[in-house]
């Protein structure tokens, strides 16, 4: 066999050797990449993918949920309650809110009853109300600010001497809440307004508020 011959062999063995190589190693890069999740398919690519939850969870329309709070007036001035006038008589409170049904996708219904005791004169003073409110925007939505208003009687455990034992009394509040961060145990902050008036007598008192506490939903 001629020297030509034999270089010509040995070319084509060394040429069939890289080819088969060439056929059996793995694919890398973006072309390998795509070809990948092609064969997986998208569902497999998106059931394999990290699920992350998302920080503000809402609930259902039939859901409902509780809200317990410590309250504590930042300002309050009452009118004609055992004296003319008098600077920071209300003191601290405890309120519980409670979702009764939601309306028309915009709005829930809610009954709120607030403890609150007061220092009018000197003296020691205490209040139950119990309110019917109106709460925006519903709690199916995501969005974690809400406002609402609540109004109702009030009706004092402790009053002082020639005072109505009953009052009317009204809120208006906003506030932040989120639900369910630690299983059915969310939290709020809220401030607002906790104004009221004697129904038997002369009298009133105008304040504004800030309270905190757990929110549970079932």
């Amino acid at each position: 066999m001629s020297k030509l011959n034999i270089i010509l062999l040995g070319f084509s063995i060394l040429v069939s050797s890289v080819s088969v190589q060439a056929a059996g190693a793995p694919l890398v890069g973006r072309k390998a990449a795509a070809k990948y999740f092609q064969a997986k398919g998208d569902n497999s690519y998106e059931a394999s993918a990290p699920r992350f939850p998302s920080s503000i969870e809402s609930l259902g329309s039939e859901d409902h949920f509780m809200a317990l709070g410590l309250s504590s007036y930042t300002n309050s001035k009452a009118y004609k309650w055992g004296t003319n006038s008098e600077q920071d008589v209300a003191r601290t409170g405890l309120d519980m809110t409670y979702r009764l049904t939601q309306e028309y996708q915009l709005f829930d219904e809610v009954i709120r009853v607030s403890y609150n005791t007061y220092k009018p004169a000197g003296q020691k003073a205490s209040k139950m109300s119990f309110l019917y409110g109106l709460t925006f925007p519903d709690a199916t939505s995501k969005f974690p600010l809400y406002f609402g208003l609540a109004a109702g009687p009030g009706i004092f455990f402790n009053q002082i001497d020639g005072e109505s034992a009953v009052a009317f009394d009204y809120q208006m509040f906003l506030g932040l809440r989120l639900f369910n961060l630690f299983e059915k145990t969310g939290f709020f902050v809220e401030g607002g307004i906790k104004n009221h008036l004697h129904l038997t007598s002369d009298g009133q008192l105008n304040g504004t508020f800030v309270s905190a506490g757990a929110v549970f939903t079932f």
